[in-house]
């Protein structure tokens, strides 16, 4: 008996689950004799065997599946249809004929049954038989499943019969608008406009939103017109679907006129409850708007909640960016609300116009403090020379850290104020620890003999910190020319200076001449300083360094042994096996891990070798698995130098 006779045997079977065994089967081994009793199986009421039947279908398909469940769409019972249903949008393009025989049904819901399914075909050849059914169907329902079917479609060729059919019934009009605007076709542009004439307010909203989606540029002149004949509601949407098919830019290329008119039903447009349109006018008027508009849109931004709507803002203050500074941003920035000043203030800081800068300097005095820093944060984006003083004076009367941090920044790195290097110098000593740094940063930024005279004073001071910023800045500024004092700074009694030293000397490009130096501390007492000569070796890697990270492999402190091993691993250094290979039997978990890990990364017999052995130890089932990883990577290593 071959399989599929024995299938079709148990199918017969009175035990559910043998059935359900044998359908699963069927579907497996492709059984289209067994495609009638899987089709009864689909009336049955037991799931499991539902299920089965519906997978076996799907599996099998061909035309004689399709013939056995095109009379299911006939069932008094609705899972029975819809299952029928769903397994004739898979499978039903492989007998295409019964489906379009369907369309011509005396039975209007079997009509309906088959232009849906129709509309799942991804076929071509649907296109016909589904417009015959649109223009020429007496069922009104089934008319309309037509039209959203051939919208599924999104083939070019429906686009003609969908015209055609814009002069239906009002329910048909809307699948078909909604069918059109996903087809995109430019012939439905005209068909879509002269239906606007007649059409309730309701197809002519649709309408409107089909043409935006549409993109047709030949719209454009005539959504135009429509406008001062529209109520306001539709006339809103037409202005987004104008600013839709331009673009903000584009519309730059209108008429004066045309321009002007657009620019006032976008003041208006401003108003309405959608936010897609109220949005799709303030991109508009970011390219064709004035004084009123920025002011208009200005009240709009500042009624919003920065956490709520973050997204909506930025795109506001990008759209004002378009704009030219004006009289209405200036008047939000000096008389607005709080949050109208802050916009006007972010709207600043992206333009390019002159005098920018000069209006946000007049408009510092007399600000809240997160105006102030704000303020401040737009003039380090948009000004220059011009804002030296104003900075200057910043420093000397402001005492909030954050601005004195960006006055700092405006000086030191981005004019490298030299003239101006005291004054920052001696900010080193404010008692905040950020106002330091920064100082530090613009100092270096700054640089020149001068300044690296007065860190070298600065690295006799008895305060740790003041000794710590000297030796950071004696590296930076002309580390070869301060050797001495950083020699001496790796014998400082404050580790994280002794640590800053080291950087210090780590010149990659320099050939590692200050090696000696760097590997004098490796013996150092405190582990963060030995972390950090493994690390600096670790990052200029050469052969003068590979001993001392193989040395460090023994040392005290696990986290050093971890560090060499990760070094030594990402190098693949094949001299460093010997040194790891023991270190499988340490008893820190995570040393041997991390060893485990290296030795995947460098390869070769040995390593592969002490792998295996690792993973077959019968332990911790983590180390086994790492083993293994290692061992897969290896193995892949070796196949692609094949």
């Amino acid at each position: 008996m071959t399989d599929c006779a024995r299938i079709i045997e148990d199918l017969k079977n009175e035990d559910n689950e043998i059935v359900r065994e044998a359908a699963f089967q069927a579907g497996e081994f492709g059984c289209e004799e067994a495609v009638p009793l899987l089709a009864e199986l689909l009336k049955t009421s037991h799931l499991g065997l539902q299920e089965a039947a519906d997978h076996a279908l799907r599996h099998i398909g061909g035309k004689r599946t399709v013939q056995a469940v095109v009379p299911l769409l006939r069932s008094d019972e609705a899972p029975v249809r819809n299952l029928s249903m769903d397994i004739l949008r898979e499978v039903g393009v492989q007998d295409f004929p019964s489906l379009v025989a369907l369309v011509h049904d005396d039975d209007p819901d079997i009509r309906i049954f088959a232009t849906d399914i129709l509309g799942s075909s991804d076929s071509f050849m649907a296109v016909e038989p589904l417009c015959d059914a649109l223009l020429k169907d007496p069922e009104v329902n089934v008319r309309y499943q037509a039209a959203v079917s051939l919208g599924d479609l999104e083939n070019p060729a429906a686009a003609k019969c969908l015209n055609k059919a814009m002069q239906d019934d009002e329910w048909v009009q809307y699948a078909v608008i909604e069918a059109l605007a996903k087809i995109k076709h430019s012939s439905s542009v005209d068909a879509l406009v002269k239906a606007l004439h007649t059409s309730s307010d309701l197809v002519a909203s649709m309408i409107i939103d089909a043409l935006g989606e549409v993109g047709n540029i030949k719209a454009v002149t005539m959504l135009l017109r429509h406008l001062d004949t529209s109520p306001t509601a539709l006339r809103n949407k037409i202005v987004k679907a104008i600013v839709g098919i331009l673009g903000g830019k584009s519309l730059q290329l209108l008429s004066a006129a045309e321009r002007e008119k657009l620019r006032e039903y976008m003041l208006i447009a401003l108003k309405d409850e959608d936010v897609e349109i109220q949005d799709a006018a303030i991109t508009g008027l970011g390219f064709v708007g004035g004084e009123k508009a920025t002011d208009e849109v200005l009240k709009l931004a500042s009624e919003l909640e920065p956490d709520r709507d973050r997204d909506r803002l930025t795109e506001i203050v990008s759209s004002l960016s378009n704009m030219k500074m004006n009289k209405s941003l200036i008047g939000a920035l000096n008389n607005g609300s709080f949050k109208k000043a802050a916009i006007a203030i972010e709207v600043l800081s992206n333009l390019e116009d002159v005098g920018v800068s000069q209006v946000l300097m007049d408009a510092f005095d007399g600000k809240e403090r997160d105006l102030k820093r704000g303020i401040l944060e737009a003039l380090v984006n948009t000004a220059g020379e011009e804002a030296k003083d104003f900075f200057v004076k910043v420093l000397e009367t402001e005492q909030d850290g954050t601005m004195l941090k960006t006055a700092i920044d405006f000086l030191g790195q981005k004019l490298e104020a030299k003239d101006e290097a005291d004054r920052i110098f001696a900010l080193l000593a404010h008692p905040y620890d950020d106002v330091k740094e920064a100082a530090l940063d613009a100092c270096v930024s700054i640089g020149g003999d001068k300044i690296n005279q007065k860190f070298i004073e600065l690295f006799t001071s008895e305060e740790p910190i003041e000794r710590l910023m000297s030796v950071f800045a004696m590296g930076k500024l002309d580390a070869t020319g301060n050797i001495e004092l950083i020699q001496k700074a790796l014998e400082d009694e404050v580790p994280d200076i002794r640590k800053i030293a080291l950087e210090a000397l780590a010149d990659c490009s320099s050939g590692m001449t200050s090696l000696p130096l760097i590997v004098s501390r490796l013996n150092d007492e405190n582990r963060d300083v030995r972390l950090t000569v493994i690390e600096l070796m670790g990052k200029c890697y050469k052969s003068e360094v590979i001993p001392y990270i193989i040395q460090a492999l023994v040392d005290d402190d696990d986290w050093v042994q971890i560090r060499a091993a990760e070094a030594l691993g990402t190098h693949r250094e094949q001299a460093a096996l010997p040194n790891l290979i023991p270190m499988l039997a340490s008893p820190n978990k995570l040393v041997v891990l991390k060893v485990i890990e290296a030795l995947g990364a460098i390869g070769g017999t040995l390593a592969f070798q002490s792998l295996l052995e690792a993973s077959n130890t019968g332990g911790d089932p983590e180390i086994m698995q790492a083993a293994e990883d290692a061992i897969f990577e290896i193995q892949e290593k070796q196949g692609d130098n094949k």
